[in-house]
């Protein structure tokens, strides 16, 4: 692999004018085909196979004019004032011409009035779904009763749903990216040029989602997440590689055979990183959910076009810039190395080869570089790190045991959205249960049969605890099917509508003569999050499995896959629980701008488990390849995990300050599912890289010593050798610069 890729690094630099007008003529492609083909997103989770999705089904093809999206008013007097037929008539009269309304039911007909007279509650029946309601309709819907005079009208529901969009909040972990950026390589020339490269690379992968979504339908959050990820990959792939070839420049290698050797040795651990990013983002859609599928392969493409573009354009755009990806001060400054890298592989008892480091990541400076002097003193103080280190990790994730999960509601939204102050007054006048209406689907032969099996579970319905009301059934034209309003105590989310549900489905299974099924958005909710639930252990065993399968190709070595395993295990146990105590219990849940704490978003852990183990794994083949690189080359092992330490420790860093950042940006948007997303990624990968992998790998590494890269003999003879460290490139390269140092002397 790494003589392929070092090919390919030489030809993109040789041929940069063409690369680069190559990946222009690209972007500008994709772009209007996003513009001429881009369709709509959707908030809607569809759940195939569960009794919610199934029953919202047949409610479609059996009761049209019922399957429509809702929305609701609420209508409140003054304190200690009754509201008044006059006073709420003309809201629902202006309710029911609003464009695509079927029906606004009066409260007082209805009886949807709070016992003190105070508050109204108005059903709003569309003709279409919700996510089919236009900005229009809804901008309509939300100005009824904009001019009643002496009554609070709020509206919610499910048509006030708002679109996620991407705001000027995320724009500032761009920016925390590129200073350190500067702050890593001291150049703006290459700060800039590791910046754009990765944002070309994104603009080309979200313009290709785009220029699908009118053939797939994509949820509103799975663009977000490829701009997410694309954008933080995209910066660290690009990282690993200019990193490495200012590296070898200092060395004394000529520009091209620079670009080639980056290419062909981070540019390796760069192909096996985002492989197992893509790997584990498309092996979500073994858990049999449409909308967490297309989530994971819009991440998964992003992701793979930043690969592409960090072996190709990077290189060519190298050629461009030469020199100048260096400090003024190191570019006129004599090599530090024969080019040949073999100072730095002599595992001499400094640690520093022929090339240190430095504070400004050239590894070039006689002052030792943090990275080494921190490899050292962990080995120093491994024992007490490791105990530290795990018991630590280990109290992080104690919240984790009480984690609920959930789609999340208006309970959650931004206090001055509409639709939060709709669901606050409702709860306000009626109790919470009334943002958490359930459906009950009956469904019979005639109209008969229908009727009879709709009263037996009226009565059955009622008897549930957990069940406030059950309101009188609707039929569809022919009565063989009849939609009744089940009215839960608590709200969409709590536990107690949790149970309501499942015994309510208990209490009229043995119903005869219809089909009865439950649904409305939060039946399906529970359904979505029970689903998942039991889906994350297969889907975190997977992952782990392919971790040691992974890492037992990359490094040839049976100790250290099992070691990366544990230490992600530690990571997501962490992070769980840092993120339960934070958005769940609610502590320090200012900070991040969250008004209302609740269950995570049912789709979150299996979410993170599949991006933190691409991004985990990432951080481990940085640094391990290069221990392991080094430990190939002739070093000893323990002086092998303090050069990898050295060389890539700094950058690592750097990496995950900026993906924290990047995944920090989106912290402050006001969706919750982004905002808990965002954050979750971002203590990730601050777990995982500063605890994880640059304290507890190498400490666990100088314990193992050589036994660290043991592999059993039918193991060795198996599996391929994937070249990740680039052996058989310094053979072949080494000997060439040489004759060429030669020739010159």
């Amino acid at each position: 692999m790494a003589t392929l890729l070092h090919r390919l690094g030489r030809f993109s630099f040789r041929r940069r004018g063409r690369v680069v007008a190559l990946w222009l003529l690209l972007l500008a492609l994709l772009g209007g085909a996003a513009a001429l083909f881009s369709g709509p997103t959707t908030d809607q989770f569809k759940m195939p196979g569960t009794e919610s999705q199934r029953a919202m089904d047949s409610l479609k093809k059996e009761f049209p004019q019922a399957s429509g999206g809702t929305g609701s008013i609420v209508i409140a007097a003054p304190k200690g004032e009754k509201l008044k037929p006059a006073q709420v008539a003309p809201v629902v009269e202006e309710a029911a011409h609003v464009d695509g309304v079927t029906a606004a039911v009066d409260p007082f007909k209805a009886r949807s009035i709070s016992p003190d007279g105070r508050y109204a509650l108005v059903q709003v029946q569309f003709d279409t779904g919700a996510q089919e309601v236009t900005d229009a309709q809804r901008a309509d819907f939300e100005k009824v009763g904009a001019d009643a005079r002496g009554i609070r009208v709020e509206h919610g529901g499910e048509v006030m749903t708002s679109k996620v969009e991407v705001g000027s909040t995320e724009v500032l972990g761009v920016l925390v990216a590129a200073v350190v950026l500067v702050m890593t390589f001291g150049s703006l020339v290459a700060a800039g040029m590791t910046l754009l490269n990765a944002l070309i690379g994104v603009g080309a992968g979200m313009a290709g989602l785009y220029a699908l979504s009118s053939a797939v339908e994509l949820t509103s959050t799975a663009p977000i997440l490829a701009l997410m990820l694309g954008l933080a990959v995209g910066i660290d792939y690009s990282l690993f590689i200019t990193s490495r070839y200012r590296h070898f420049l200092t060395e004394g290698v000529e520009p091209e055979e620079a670009a080639g050797r980056a290419a062909g040795t981070a540019g390796s651990a760069v192909v096996f990183a985002g492989a197992t990013v893509v790997i584990a983002l498309a092996g979500l859609g073994v858990v049999g959910i449409p909308f967490l599928t297309v989530m994971g392969l819009a991440a998964a493409g992003t992701v793979a076009v930043a690969v592409l573009v960090a072996l190709t354009l990077l290189p060519a755009v190298l050629g461009f810039v030469g020199h100048r990806v260096l400090p003024r001060k190191q570019r006129n400054a004599e090599p530090n190395g024969s080019g040949s890298e073999s100072g730095s592989r002599s595992g001499n008892g400094n640690g520093n080869g022929s090339g240190n480091g430095n504070s400004n990541g050239s590894e070039s400076s006689s002052k030792e570089a943090f990275g080494f002097r921190w490899g050292r003193a962990v080995l120093r103080a491994r024992i007490p790190l490791l105990l530290v280190g795990v018991v630590g990790l280990g109290a992080l994730a104690l919240p984790t045991q009480d984690m609920r999960l959930a789609l999340p509601d208006a309970s959650t939204a931004a206090t001055d959205s509409p639709a939060r102050k709709a669901y606050d007054l409702t709860s306000e006048g009626f109790g919470e249960g009334f943002n958490g209406r359930l459906l009950a689907v009956v469904s019979g032969d005639d109209a008969m049969s229908t009727g009879a099996a709709a009263k037996q579970a009226i009565a059955k319905i009622k008897s549930v605890d957990g069940v406030l009301a059950v309101a009188p059934p609707q039929f569809n034209k022919e009565k063989t099917t009849a939609l009744l309003a089940v009215i839960p105590k608590d709200g969409p989310t709590a536990a107690t509508t949790e149970d309501a549900v499942h015994d309510i489905r208990d209490q009229v299974a043995g119903i005869k003569g219809a089909d009865i099924s439950l649904t409305g958005m939060t039946a399906l909710g529970i359904d979505v999050s029970e689903q998942l639930a039991d889906a994350l252990p297969v889907y975190l065993l997977l992952v782990v499995g392919l971790s040691i399968l992974l890492l037992m190709l990359v490094f040839r070595s049976l100790l250290v896959p099992l070691k990366a395993a544990l230490g992600f295990l530690l990571t997501v146990g962490a992070t769980f629980g840092i993120t339960v105590a934070v958005f769940q219990q609610g502590h320090l849940a200012g900070l991040v701008g969250l008004d209302t704490s609740g269950p995570l978003v049912s789709f979150l852990p299996i979410l993170l488990i599949g991006i933190l183990f691409g991004l985990a794994m990432d951080y481990e083949v940085f640094l391990v390849s290069r221990m392991r690189e080094d430990f190939v080359h002739g070093a000893e092992a323990s002086q092998a995990t303090v050069n990898g330490m050295g060389y890539n420790g700094r950058v690592v860093t750097a990496a995950a300050l900026i993906m924290a950042s990047v995944f920090g940006g989106f912290v402050f948007m006001e969706d919750p599912i982004i905002k808990s997303i965002g954050f979750a990624l971002a203590v990730g990968v601050l777990v995982d890289a500063f605890i994880v992998r640059m304290t507890l790998v190498p400490a666990v590494m100088s314990l193992l010593g050589r036994a660290a890269w043991w592999l059993p003999r039918p193991l060795q003879r198996a599996l391929p050798n994937l070249d990740i460290e680039g052996e058989k490139l310094q053979e072949r390269t080494v000997p060439a610069q040489r004759e060429r140092e030669d020739v010159r002397v």
